[in-house]
Order: structure tokens, then C-alpha cells, then sequence
């Protein structure tokens, strides 16, 4: 019998209270940045409250801009033989269907086994990896973070908040996101499926409903992903009946009828997230260097969430980097991280409230591709708003 990763991750570094870089949450901006700092020398742990692998409400595409950086971290991407992504689809909720090709592009692996993949490099280059342990405080005296967690105590120099979309953490704070009122920027709901369905692999498509949207693309294994956002009052408005509103709403939109009826969905499904919210966030509490979804959340519809996490991670790497090696004092650190953070992505999350604003909504969605499709080149500006370059 195999060892666990648990297991792995204590013959390879033994137990220690003390940790140059501990980061809370282990999805993407948060092992990347681990495997970062344990090939820089640095001593680092990961906490994470699931086991790998573990599904997560996700597009489950990444735009090509993250690529390298990914083999880099030591994914051997190449040898995986995933669907490189060129064609995008978008349907209003009236049937009415926009084509065009993505300029860069994406490609489409699971969370599942994405997560799990990057874990295993973490640990191979010397990351502490805790499983099933949930960070229930984080403060900060004398220049050094004291981490609790389920049954231990961690001290730390720097510390990363990975912890995703709202977490017990967010609360505790009291981070304003948290504390605003139910509006159409805050109160979403995520639900994805993995199903076999016959569709093209170099496509994804967005697909418009009332109060809401939903991807379809390849990923792995012969399988697709289809993941949909949703106001908390279309649940409502179903009976908290995530079948009904799928047939009641979602099917108003033939092609996701068609989607519904035919495809063939797995069992393990459906994956739910509740209070998704795309309000403002700042990128230092306390100071914690914020990363991932803890640090600003784009529209799923944009497709560049996963590199903004990704890229995130490299941004903080580098500023942590400086501190630890005495570059620069914490101060600095926070005020460098925050400045590029925002030079980088501020712009994507504005232009993606402005988009997501006519998707979801019936009138606008058909009114934005009725104007849109005889103009290309306004969908490749469009598009390139919301995402950037390789890193």
C-alpha cells in the first residue's frame, strides 16, 4: 500500500513549530506559492481543510497566459495530452449564438487533478503539507504570525491567506466583503457537474439564463466540466431545489436544454458554493499577504481566474523572497505586493462586473450579441481587457 500524502510529507520534513512562509489554504495561489519558496530554501507549510484530491466549484479552463509558469512549478503539462481550448461560443438566453476565436486561448484540466498534481510537487521539494486541518486564527506580535489550527500552533515570519471565496477567517475579521448586504455583486451561488456529452474539445461555451450563466468545456479524461452561476434567489425561487431551477430557468435556454437532456452526468455531483461574492477586496489584512480568491475574485464568464491566482502567487513569491532575504523590511513588502497586485488585475475585475452585469440578465445578454457579432475585433478587445500575458 502506497504511503498518503500526510505521510509523505513527514519522511520528508519532520515536524516543526517554526516556518519561514506558512500559507492558509492549499488550492492553486496557494501551493503554487509553497513550491516557490521550498525551492528558494525556504521552510514552508500548507494548511488545508480537504483531503486530496477533492472537487471544487470551478470553470476548470486556464488561459495559455499560465502555462509555463505551471511547468515551471514542475507540471508536465505537455505530457498530459489536455484540450488546448481556441473557440469560444457564447448563447443568449433566446437561443441567439456569437462565435469567435480566442486569441491566446486556454486549456482545460479538473481541479481534481490539478490540486492533487501540484500538492504531490510540494511536497516532493520539501513542503509541509497538512491535510484536513483548518487554520482557526492567524495574529501577528513582535514581527511574527502565530498560526492555530486544529491541535497545533504554528509560528511563522510570513503568512499567506489561500483560503478562497469566504472563509471562517473572512468573518472573523470582519473584512468589509463579508459584512455588505445581499446585492447582485455578493450573493451568488457556484454548482458544477463533470458529464460525457458530445461537444467540440477545442471549444468552451458560456451560456446565458435569467440571473445567471453557465460554462461548458473539455477537461481531462474524455470529460467535460459544466459549472453555471446563480443568484441565491433563483434557488429560492426553485424551492431550494437545484433540479427544478436547472429545468425551470436554466433550460429556458435551448442549448442548455439540449445539455440537460442529453448529456450524461457522474456520479459525485453536483459540487455547491454558496455566498460567492464579487465585491472589492483588499490584498493585506493584518499582514497577511492575500492570494488567490482571498484577494479579489474576476467573473467566472472572463475565464482568468485560475491565472490571476497563479500569477498572484508569483507576485507574492517575489516580495516575500525580498523580505526573508532582508531585501526590504515588511512594510515595503506589503506596500509592493498591493501596488502590483492592483497594476495587474484591478483593471480585469472592473471591466468583469461590467460584463457580468449583461450576462445573466435576458434583455442585455441578447441585446450585447446581437451588437457584438458583426464586430470581432470589440469581442478581441473585450476579451484582452480581462486578460494578460504570459508570466
Amino acid at each position: 500500500m502506497g504511503l498518503s500524502l500526510a505521510d509523505y510529507s513527514k519522511i520528508l520534513k519532520p515536524e516543526n513549530t517554526y516556518y519561514d512562509i506558512a500559507i492558509a489554504g492549499g488550492g492553486l495561489a496557494g501551493l503554487a506559492l509553497s513550491i516557490q519558496g521550498a525551492k528558494a530554501g525556504y521552510r514552508v507549510i500548507v494548511i488545508e481543510k480537504e483531503k486530496y484530491p477533492f472537487h471544487k466549484v470551478c470553470g476548470e479552463y486556464i488561459s495559455l497566459e499560465s502555462w509555463d509558469f505551471l511547468e515551471e512549478l514542475g507540471l508536465p503539462l505537455s505530457e498530459m495530452n489536455l484540450p488546448v481550448i481556441r473557440k469560444l461560443l457564447i448563447s443568449a438566453p433566446n437561443g441567439k449564438m456569437l462565435e469567435h476565436m480566442l486569441p491566446l486561448g486556454g486549456f482545460g484540466i479538473s481541479r481534481y487533478v490539478l490540486d492533487s498534481m501540484l500538492a504531490s510537487i510540494a511536497v516532493k521539494n520539501g513542503v509541509t503539507v497538512k491535510e484536513k486541518t483548518k487554520v482557526q486564527n492567524i495574529s501577528f506580535e513582535n514581527d511574527q504570525f502565530t498560526v492555530e489550527c486544529d491541535g497545533m500552533t504554528i509560528n511563522a515570519g510570513a503568512v499567506a491567506g489561500a483560503f478562497g471565496k469566504r472563509s471562517n477567517i473572512d468573518t472573523a475579521w470582519q473584512r468589509k466583503f463579508t459584512l455588505q448586504k445581499a446585492d447582485k455583486l455578493n450573493n451568488y451561488i457556484g454548482i458544477k457537474y463533470h458529464i460525457h456529452y458530445d461537444f467540440p474539445e477545442d471549444t468552451i461555451a458560456l451560456h446565458n439564463f435569467k440571473n445567471g450563466y453557465c460554462g461548458i468545456s473539455r477537461i481531462e479524461g474524455n470529460k467535460y466540466c459544466l459549472c453555471y452561476l446563480t443568484t441565491a434567489y433563483n434557488l429560492k425561487a426553485a424551492n431550494n431545489d437545484i433540479k427544478k431551477m436547472e429545468s425551470d430557468i436554466l433550460c429556458r435556454n435551448p442549448w442548455l436544454k439540449k445539455i440537460f437532456t442529453e448529456a450524461k452526468f457522474l456520479p459525485g455531483f453536483p459540487t455547491v458554493i454558496s455566498q460567492i461574492s464579487f465585491s472589492p477586496k483588499t490584498q493585506v489584512e493584518k499582514h497577511v499577504l492575500m492570494i488567490g480568491d482571498s484577494s479579489g475574485m474576476i467573473s467566472p464568464l472572463c475565464g482568468n481566474g485560475m491565472s490571476m491566482a497563479l500569477h498572484g502567487s508569483k507576485i507574492a513569491f517575489e516580495k516575500m523572497n525580498n523580505y526573508l532575504g532582508k531585501k526590504n523590511g515588511r512594510e515595503k513588502m506589503e506596500e509592493e505586493y498591493q501596488h502590483e497586485w492592483n497594476h495587474l488585475f484591478q483593471h480585469r475585475l472592473k471591466t468583469g462586473r461590467i460584463i457580468q452585469r449583461f450576462f445573466g440578465n435576458p434583455v442585455l445578454s441578447n441585446l450585447l450579441i446581437s451588437v457584438l457579432k458583426p464586430f470581432p475585433g470589440a469581442i478581441n478587445k473585450i476579451i484582452s481587457e480581462t486578460h494578460g500575458q504570459p508570466f
